[in-house]
């Protein structure tokens, strides 16, 4: 049984302010909410750069991210941030985009053969390649076609490690034998519990950092986009408005995926429900 740590267990002092403190910098720059419950996730989280770089001192961590000290920031938003992925998580997503999407936006699409999948909180980069395996699975005897990925999340750690295409082998554990040698190629020696996407997919994505609160750079439009628990760490509110780009920046008859356990309801009437947490933008 797990009982909760109090301030005795702790290494370092981390009063109820400097969690305030911390919460405020998160909710106002990532649009992240964290309620009590999290105090001690955040704790944790933090512990080890407070004894790092702050000789276990909160109150100098606190001032250096409210004074603007980039580094830092970036060192909150990092550890805040969850990043729990797989491959193919939630697997009816993307047999429905190779079922059903993409053999219409192919006849939709004829004319520029373009499509663009947009994976906006991408983590460590298994959702954005899975995305990729559908295209290549879908269009690999139809060259003439520009079908790319974008992955964006705030974790700039996440995205180094999903720029590498490189995974621990067990994380492929819920794939078919067929489907890992069609896919991944296998490290030798020393590397051999690691795989390596293969570079006919991984050229399909291209990674980036963003805030999906702040401004996008990208002018879309987009024919697909996978936001997947991420939307379930913001209030109504924030949800609201970024829906709403969402539809803005996506091509008429596109389509969203939420995570399982996310909903648009009271949230935004723009898209049609499909089931499953899979909705369509009117045409």
């Amino acid at each position: 049984m797990m009982t909760e740590l109090t301030s005795s267990d702790r290494e370092f002092i981390f009063s109820d302010e400097h969690f305030a403190r911390i919460r405020r910098f998160v909710t106002v720059h990532t649009g992240i909410v964290l309620p009590d419950i999290k105090k001690n996730m955040v704790y944790g989280r933090l512990s080890k750069h407070i004894r790092k770089q702050f000789n276990g001192n909160f109150d100098d961590f606190c001032d250096a991210v409210e004074n603007g000290d980039s580094e830092v920031q970036d060192i909150l938003v990092n550890a805040i941030t969850t990043n729990l992925t797989a491959f193919f998580r939630e697997r009816h997503h993307f047999d429905f985009l190779s079922n059903t999407v993409l053999p219409e936006l192919y006849k939709k699409n004829h004319l520029t053969k373009r499509i663009r999948i947009w994976s906006a909180g991408c983590s460590t980069g298994e959702e954005a390649y899975s995305l990729a395996i559908c295209l290549y699975e879908f269009f690999k005897d139809k060259p003439d076609w520009d079908v790319r990925v974008l992955a964006t999340d705030l974790d700039a750690n996440v995205l180094q490690a999903a720029k590498s295409g490189v995974y621990d082998i067990e994380r492929l554990n819920q794939l078919e034998l067929k489907e890992k040698k069609m896919w991944f190629k296998r490290g030798t020696g020393d590397r051999q519990n690691l795989i390596k996407v293969k570079t006919d997919i991984q050229t399909k994505v291209a990674f980036k950092r963003l805030n999906l609160l702040h401004q996008w750079p990208m002018n879309g439009p987009f024919d697909v986009v996978f936001c997947r628990n991420v939307i379930i760490y913001f209030d109504k509110e924030t949800q609201a408005v970024l829906f709403k780009r969402f539809a803005e920046i996506m091509r008429p008859g596109g389509y969203l995926f939420i995570g399982h356990s996310e909903t648009l309801f009271n949230v935004n009437d723009q898209f049609t429900p499909l089931g499953k947490t899979i909705y369509q933008l009117p045409s």
